[in-house]
């Protein structure tokens, strides 16, 4: 069944509605009708099996038949910190980490970003970020979707360091030596921790940008013997997070 995400205010008691770009998805895309069954998720990730009782113009207005039992979300909240990289690049990070669970993204402006914002077309650009963010949750099932903020600088991103209890960044002058690292750090982790993971941008992370996020209390850690490139590089991280928390040991 097809999947909305919607506010929980949006959900009284057995009935709710559904509105902004997904009534025309509900029905343009997927030709919706009235006794259509869907899927909807509130931002409380609860998810509900509804069936269409009303359309107009502006909402898309259901009845709840059952409560939908999942477990998708990863058990810690983990925001990417993405060094920024070219367009194309960035839009297939956020499409890709989403499906792999990242909860947030904050675009990152650091010393070696070869791409330059357009400070005119930020808002657009984060706009369409978070449609494809959108897209990427519907079609992975998610119960929630990822927020894509405005990009910041790196020393932005360091004052927020302390909303996390564990805030790491890739930097491959670890190489393999802390590869055992990112293990020790994913072997802590507790159900309902917030983790803030940085990956620079196409040049990597600059040896005085290094110094300044381990100051900040960022743990340097390794991703294997091989260079990864910066759109690589959060799918093996996530990659890691969920075998070592969902499958290996569940928490």
């Amino acid at each position: 069944m097809q999947r909305y995400f919607i506010k929980s205010e949006q959900l009284k008691a057995d009935e709710g509605w559904i509105v902004g770009s997904d009534v025309h998805h509900v029905t343009h895309v997927m030709r919706g009708q009235v006794g259509d069954r869907v899927v909807v998720c509130t931002d409380a990730q609860q998810s509900y099996v509804v069936e269409i009782t009303a359309i107009d113009q502006s909402k898309v207005w259901f009845k709840r038949v059952e409560t939908k039992e999942e477990e998708v979300e990863l058990p810690v909240s983990v925001t990417l910190a993405q060094g920024l990289i070219k367009g194309d690049k960035f839009e297939w990070v956020v499409q890709k980490a989403t499906e792999c669970g990242v909860h947030c993204f904050l675009p990152v402006v650091m010393q070696r970003s070869v791409v330059k914002l357009d400070v005119k077309k930020v808002d657009q650009k984060v706009t369409r970020w978070q449609k494809i963010a959108l897209e990427a949750a519907r079609q992975a099932h998610r119960q929630v979707v990822p927020v894509i903020k405005q990009p910041m600088s790196l020393q932005q991103l360091m004052a927020q360091a302390s909303q996390y209890e564990v805030c790491l960044f890739a930097y491959e002058q670890s190489g393999i030596t802390h590869v055992d690292s990112l293990s020790r750090v994913i072997n802590q982790l507790e159900a309902g921790m917030r983790v803030l993971i940085l990956i620079g941008p196409e040049g990597g992370i600059d040896s005085s940008e290094a110094a300044m996020l381990t100051e900040a209390g960022f743990i340097s850690v390794g991703l294997g013997p091989r260079i990864l490139r910066t759109e690589t590089a959060p799918i093996y991280v996530m990659s890691a997070l969920s075998y070592g928390l969902e499958i290996e040991r569940r928490i």
